[in-house]
């Protein structure tokens, strides 16, 4: 196998890591391909006798993300970002992309051939929520958790590849395990519930709001970035959805998968409109994150308008 060919063996992994670092999925794909740049730069100065590819790729991904981590405001969610305003609150100004963690394929970060544990592990480590509290860790903090916690590196290992000591890297991991106890809420989990989300589907596009309410936690979230709006618990959220007027009666839902969850691509009037992220807990869902950005269609291999539908 060429070197190459080996370095894209490990895109998926690397595009994962830098995705849970930088909370961006454009932003990863652009640090691995830094990633394989300064790799097939310096491929002479690669010694196989004294490290791994592996361990010499995520040291250099590592330093890559530090380094555009630097150059950006902290990721958050819009429940981060300010109290939850009234059910009948306008929108407000759309903020700059820049503050909020946005959605990863799961083509892009999920392997293809792990076994079904490894991959519940490995989806409940790119949902939104995850992904939000890890970026409220400084970034060398950031990696040591992701490389400790997630991908299970030793502290040997982790020290290594940051150039420190296995007790600087423990410590730090004790900070970081504090920093995300405080910060994750609820959420929801990774198990998708395909039952419950064709129900909630059918509520949306018949416009059932009870219906659709039902299927709800009692403080399950709803939030639409690029906007800091977002609403918490039931009641606003179905207040929210009466105002609306039907908006959403005739749009069309169509099934993608995003940060280990279910997802929608949702289309109005015939056009991309936005990424419904659907995430469920106990029985019900807990949280729904509409992203309005059209533009994120095509990483998700979407058409820009919908697909006619089929005739029996």
């Amino acid at each position: 196998m060429g070197f190459e060919d080996r370095l894209e063996a490990h895109r998926v992994e690397l595009t994962a890591y830098c995705y849970r670092m930088l909370a961006c999925a454009a932003e990863a794909e652009d640090a691995v391909q830094e990633t394989f740049i300064r790799a097939w730069t310096n491929a002479d100065r690669f010694d196989e006798g004294r490290a791994r590819l592996h361990t010499w790729l995520y040291r250099i991904a590592t330093n890559v993300c530090i380094d555009m981590s630097r150059a950006v405001q902290r990721r958050a969610l819009a429940m981060d970002l300010n109290p939850a305003p009234s059910a009948g609150g306008a929108l407000g100004a759309p903020l700059d992309a820049g503050a909020f963690v946005w959605p990863v394929p799961d083509r892009l970060v999920l392997p293809s051939d792990a076994d079904p544990a490894e991959l519940a592990v490995q989806r409940e480590s790119i949902r939104l929520a995850f992904v939000a509290a890890l970026q409220c860790l400084p970034p060398r903090q950031r990696a040591v958790l992701i490389l400790r916690e997630v991908l299970r590196w030793s502290a040997d290992e982790t020290a290594a590849l940051l150039d420190s000591s296995p007790a600087a890297v423990n410590s730090a991991l004790q900070r970081a395990r504090a920093t995300m106890s405080e910060r994750r809420g609820p959420g929801g989990s990774g198990k998708i519930d395909e039952d419950l989300l064709d129900r909630y589907v059918k509520a949306f596009t018949s416009y059932d709001v009870d219906g659709l309410v039902a299927l709800l936690h009692r403080d399950a979230t709803m939030s639409m970035p690029p906007f800091a709006w977002w609403l918490g618990g039931r009641e606003a959220i179905r207040a929210a959805l009466l105002g609306a007027g039907g908006v959403c009666a005739d749009d069309q839902l169509v099934r993608t998968a995003a940060n280990g969850s279910a997802a929608l691509a949702q289309y109005r009037d015939g056009r991309a409109f936005g990424l419904i992220i659907v995430e469920f807990r106990d029985g019900l869902i807990a949280a729904l994150t509409t992203y309005l950005d059209p533009s994120l269609f095509p990483m998700f291999d979407l058409p820009m308008t919908p697909e006619p539908p089929s005739r029996m």
